[in-house]
């Protein structure tokens, strides 16, 4: 095979942060992906209609000439979101889901939801309205092993609200484990996850290849490699309850590779290269398409996209940054060669 062409695949969950950095995140995502679902984590997080409307236009303006894109936007859930909140977020046409953030699990999370609780009105809401319940599902109790988290969160809370909801549309976000897996297959067509390229890709070793390496580290981390195996076999099941959300967290290195590190890998750059890779040294490239660009807006209930992307098979090297707000970002694979290269049709 030199070139498999698809329909143009979609982001369904994707960080571009905001001012100076969307001139160098939008066009990464915009040359591959027609849509994305766009993580409303900022300083401040978008909490609002109105706040949601105005970063989606940023987003627009940055898209460069020549290219289309469509940001598909998600608001953050709070203690004090209501059900208010959600019924105009419903109306508005461009609001597709809130994103549940238990607070102090991730990146700019402080804001997050304390008590699953205080969010329960809101919830009935979002399944009244047809919204889609996005879920960061980690607990962030300092008694918890941290490689346990995602599967106590899904015991201990999201089992439960799968159970007392059922026609809410629920998508665990960047699943990383053997139970999440097991919970989206066992949970109904209202339920489904999203799987990222490194959490395919990697295991908790390359936390530590050849010493600690900063750029590895995102939330939810790592796991062993069981695992990795029943996340990559979710992937490339042909599971319509899986699809692609790459999670790209662009952070600057110096950021990274700090005292504090901050959590997240940058791979929207060549993202649907990584998956491809992935894919075909599993055997199963013939399922990249429905996994990248079928079964997201399947579950989303909006159109497939009508255009195409092709990739050629023709190595290319990751380049060791690119350039983020005045600094840098280090890559997914930085350095490392890809066997294929995308472009938009």
């Amino acid at each position: 095979m030199t070139a498999l062409t698809i329909t143009t695949p979609d982001d369904w969950h994707l960080h571009l942060r905001d001012g100076q950095a969307l001139s160098d995140t939008v066009a990464h995502t915009a040359r591959q992906f027609a849509r994305a679902i766009v993580m409303p984590n900022l300083k401040p997080p978008v909490t609002t209609v109105e706040l949601a409307a105005a970063y989606r236009q940023r987003i627009l303006d940055a898209v460069p000439n020549g290219l289309t894109f469509e940001p598909l936007m998600s608001m953050y859930l709070t203690d004090n979101t209501t059900p208010a909140v959600v019924e105009a977020a419903a109306a508005s046409g461009f609001v597709h889901g809130f994103k549940l953030y238990p607070a102090g699990a991730t990146t700019n999370s402080d804001a997050g939801v304390t008590d699953i609780r205080n969010i329960r009105d809101s919830l009935k809401a979002m399944s009244d309205c047809g919204l889609v319940f996005q879920v960061h599902g980690e607990v962030t109790d300092a008694d918890v092993d941290i490689f346990d988290r995602e599967a106590v969160f899904i015991e201990r809370i999201l089992q439960p609200i799968r159970d007392s909801l059922p026609q809410l549309k629920i998508v665990l976000e960047h699943i990383t484990t053997a139970q999440a897996v097991d919970f989206v297959r066992s949970a109904g067509t209202k339920t489904a996850a999203t799987i990222t390229p490194q959490h395919i890709r990697f295991n908790r070793n390359e936390l530590f290849r050849g010493g600690l390496r900063p750029h590895a580290w995102c939330l939810p981390i790592l796991k062993a490699e069981s695992h990795r195996e029943a996340v990559a076999a979710a992937a490339i099941s042909g599971d319509p309850s899986f699809f692609l959300g790459t999670d790209s967290a662009p952070h600057k290195r110096t950021d990274k590779e700090s005292d504090c590190g901050c959590a997240g890998m940058f791979s929207a750059a060549t993202a649907i290269e990584l998956y491809a890779q992935s894919f075909e040294a599993a055997g199963a490239l013939d399922r990249l398409e429905d996994f990248a660009s079928h079964f997201g807006p399947d579950f989303y209930g909006l159109p497939r996209n009508t255009s195409q992307l092709t990739l050629e098979r023709r190595e290319q090297t990751v380049p060791d940054s690119y350039p983020l707000s005045g600094g840098e970002v280090v890559p997914m694979l930085a350095g490392q060669s890809l066997p294929f290269v995308a472009s938009r049709g």
